[in-house]
């Protein structure tokens, strides 16, 4: 079951590799990013915008530009992410994405997502990406292919 959408999942694997594969504040070019996940350029691009704009990333163009954490890692929270690129009622939506889904008209899986998701949100809260990274980095985990 897919929670989370493309640009989301995306989103949080390219700001887990830039977290576990270089120093902080170091830009990393996209492009990089893009081929080392298999992720397409243009629609990286568009999700960093998104991250830049929420002051999550910063970019910088030029030969030595690419994106760079805005904050320590230990100040970005999945929830910060996913928040952004879901939009800030993710945590309040649907998971069949039925508009009106609630205790007077819930949707088949209602019962079921109303306490999962009030855990993940708070999984989501505690978790930074200073977390993700170590445990990227101990446990060798991937990201890409």
């Amino acid at each position: 079951m897919k929670v989370l959408s493309k640009g989301c999942i995306y989103g949080l694997r390219a700001l887990l590799y830039i977290v576990s594969e270089k120093p902080p504040a170091e830009y990393v070019s996209i492009r990089e990013i893009s081929e080392e996940l298999d992720i397409s350029f243009h629609f990286l691009t568009k999700t960093f915008q998104a991250l830049t704009q929420k002051g999550i990333l910063r970019s910088y163009r030029g030969p030595n530009g690419g994106v760079a954490l805005a904050k320590a890692p230990e100040e970005v929270f999945l929830a910060d992410i996913v928040l952004t690129l879901e939009g800030e009622d993710f945590f309040n939506k649907c998971l069949l994405g039925l508009a009106g889904c609630g205790e007077a008209a819930p949707c088949p899986v209602h019962d079921f997502w109303i306490g999962h998701k009030a855990e993940l949100r708070v999984e989501f809260e505690r978790t930074s990406l200073a977390d993700m990274g170590k445990k990227i980095n101990r446990k060798k985990l991937r990201l890409g292919p």
